[in-house]
């Protein structure tokens, strides 16, 4: 049952942490929202210096509301996420849930342009949009382009996610009670949006309404040989297109292939900023 509108906050931001206290802090300095109609919750996932309320807050409006959970230890993103969306369900009223990672930076419209778009399509329940991804050490960036419609977005979730994670946001009530998937090591995101989008409608707003951070020692990199291996276990999980899922397979097999520096070439060539 979708919540009403009445609720306490019109949305809440997921953000895990993990010894990215500046990232943290430029990612919260980016969010451009009324501050008594959001709430944040961030996951320190066992930070060796743990993240800290009074750094934080000096260096943004002390009106946002803020919660911090700890881990004692480092217990992974999938765990991180979903201690989060348990506090967030158990003890927030919240109509959406919206997602963030350290160093990822907002435009200044992305909320009240997800925000909106929700309002106006009642059978949209999950919402991403395009992005930009950005090489600070190399000086460059490009674009990230995708199918806005669902059922276009269906079938290209076949070849790639569709959503990339820090673009996104859900209503509260779709996901009640689900969680980020931990049979899919390294692509959890990648399970939940393909469980969204077999038993909801989802879109894509046609902006460039992210910047998110290329870092040579972030989690997608540094697992992306498991996380495709993942993403391969994800489409045959949720697959009801066999062409599809063998053209999809083979694109996976062909990227477990090859180097990441020449993936990441060829999109800085073809989808330059």
């Amino acid at each position: 049952m979708k919540k009403p509108y009445s609720c306490l906050f019109d949305f809440c931001i997921l953000i895990p942490c993990y010894n990215n206290e500046d990232g943290l802090i430029a990612s919260l300095g980016s969010i451009v929202y009324d501050p008594e109609r959001f709430c944040i919750v961030i996951v320190d996932d066992g930070s060796s210096r743990p993240v800290s309320r009074e750094a934080i807050y000096k260096h943004i409006p002390d009106s946002y509301n803020i919660t911090i959970l700890r881990h004692s230890r480092n217990e992974g993103i999938t765990r991180a996420l979903n201690n989060g969306l348990r506090f967030i369900h158990s003890r927030l009223q919240v109509t959406f849930i919206a997602r963030l990672d350290c160093g990822d930076i907002c435009s200044p419209e992305r909320f009240s342009r997800q925000i909106d778009f929700l309002r106006q399509h009642q059978h949209i329940d999950l919402v991403g949009s395009w992005c930009y991804f950005t090489d600070e050490r190399a000086g460059a960036a490009y674009k990230y382009k995708t199918p806005t419609r669902h059922e276009a977005i269906v079938r290209s979730m076949y070849f790639r996610n569709v959503f990339i994670h820090p673009t996104v946001m859900w209503r509260s009530g779709s996901v009640m009670g689900r969680q980020y998937p931990d049979q899919f090591p390294h692509a959890e995101d990648y399970g939940m949006f393909y469980d969204i989008i077999s038993k909801s409608k989802s879109a894509i707003i046609d902006e460039y309404l992210m910047s998110c951070e290329i870092t040579p020692g972030g989690i997608s990199i540094k697992n992306r040989k498991a996380q495709l291996q993942s993403r391969l276990k994800v489409i045959s999980h949720f697959s009801k297109n066999r062409f599809l899922l063998m053209l999809g397979s083979l694109k996976l097999w062909l990227l477990l292939a090859t180097p990441y520096h020449f993936v990441l070439s060829t999109k800085k060539v073809l989808y330059k900023a």
